[in-house]
């Protein structure tokens, strides 16, 4: 597996939602919108093989169930609305942090020595980005990334991971509420409408 593979979900049913058929390319950013408790989150975990579910997903050409789900998780990878963090600072938790990625997302190197406990919420998650994308997977799965940032973090966060997104090739859903940034980092958009997926034009 690559990144320059596609992520292809066939007949995917979980929960209420069934039946969705969606492919992917690299580098593409489908946005996931829907009211609370629509089912977005699970639809994420269900790609992540977090959530039983039926149907098929497909990195390129390896299908979700021939591989042990560690293995799947490594590279469809979830970052969670809500960050889980094991160990005590901040740098145990990170394969490999570019100085560049943490410049942009407004840290220095310190941070990497920082106890998680002294971490705000809204630094939580752009750490958890870094700590996602440190991993090297093949494709990622954004529940609300940017939930917990004002405005200019936000813009500055959407641009650091559009332009890794298209630079290192991975396929990406992500889930989204503000119709702003949907316009703004969306190539499709969908919406959990009932027990479907509908497409909604981006400009919308």
């Amino acid at each position: 597996m690559t990144a320059t593979d596609a992520l292809h979900l066939e007949r995917l049913t979980v929960g209420e939602l069934a039946g969705v058929s969606l492919t992917l390319a690299p580098g593409e950013i489908h946005c996931l919108s829907g009211s609370s408790g629509s089912g977005k989150s699970r639809l994420l975990r269900a790609v992540a093989d977090l959530e039983p579910h039926g149907g098929e997903v497909w990195l390129g050409d390896i299908d979700q169930a021939s591989l042990p789900a560690h293995a799947w998780r490594a590279q469809v990878m979830l970052v969670p609305a809500e960050s889980h963090w094991w160990a005590d600072r901040v740098g145990e938790h990170m394969a490999k942090a570019a100085p560049a990625d943490l410049e942009a997302l407004g840290f220095t190197a310190e941070v990497l020595e920082w106890q998680v406990a002294r971490l705000s919420s809204g630094e939580k998650q752009r750490l958890a980005l870094l700590r996602a994308i440190s991993r090297a997977p093949s494709a990622l799965l954004l529940d609300e990334p940017t939930a917990n940032l004002d405005e200019v973090t936000t813009r500055r966060v959407e641009a650091w991971l559009m332009a890794r997104i298209r630079e290192r090739g991975w396929p990406v859903i992500w889930v989204a509420h503000d119709p702003g940034q949907i316009q703004r980092v969306a190539d499709r958009h969908w919406r959990i409408d009932g027990t479907k997926l509908v497409e909604v034009a981006t400009w919308a």
